[in-house]
């Protein structure tokens, strides 16, 4: 079963710095990237700029569909007419087989903002702790994930963040 992450960064760069980690791991065959974007919204833009890791054409690698429909339900709903927004919400329920809800939207929309990237991520056979180590150096915040509740609460810890809706 693969797993999709989102990682913020406090930089415009961050994410894709975080991605050469990763990509790097994979070629050590601690992680396999079954797909991936990144984010960057770079101060004064109005909107953020997003581009899918374009390498990948196996089997399992999401698409631009996937990522087009994904990134225009996060960042470009205020723009749209409301026709077009209801489409987009009732495209968004197929989306929720791999644990990307309104929640989902509503958390990561909060949380990328002018200034930041971020890092979508499908991974699948991760060797966790040669991962974790390598990765906790990016400057990553774990955003959301579909992981079970117990997996995230375990990721989490390994980066020292508070779980959602604790007291900061």
């Amino acid at each position: 079963m693969a797993t999709l992450t989102v990682w913020k960064f406090e930089t415009a760069g961050g994410a894709r710095d975080a991605l050469h980690v990763l990509e790097r791991l994979q070629k050590e065959e601690l992680v396999q990237i079954v797909d991936a974007a990144v984010v960057t919204w770079p101060e004064g833009r109005k909107k953020p700029k997003t581009e899918q890791l374009r390498n990948l054409t196996g089997a399992g690698a999401l698409g631009g569909s996937f990522w087009g429909l994904l990134f225009g339900l996060l960042f470009f709903i205020p723009l749209l007419g409301m026709a077009i927004g209801a489409a987009m919400g009732a495209l968004s329920g197929s989306m929720a087989d791999v644990g990307i809800d309104d929640g989902f939207i509503k958390k990561v929309r909060g949380e990328i903002t002018e200034g930041t990237s971020a890092l979508f991520v499908m991974t699948g056979n991760v060797v966790p702790d040669k991962v974790l180590g390598e990765f906790r150096g990016t400057g990553a915040h774990l955003v959301s994930t579909n992981l079970s509740a117990e997996q995230e609460a375990k990721l989490r810890e390994v980066f020292q963040e508070e779980p959602a809706g604790s007291p900061a």
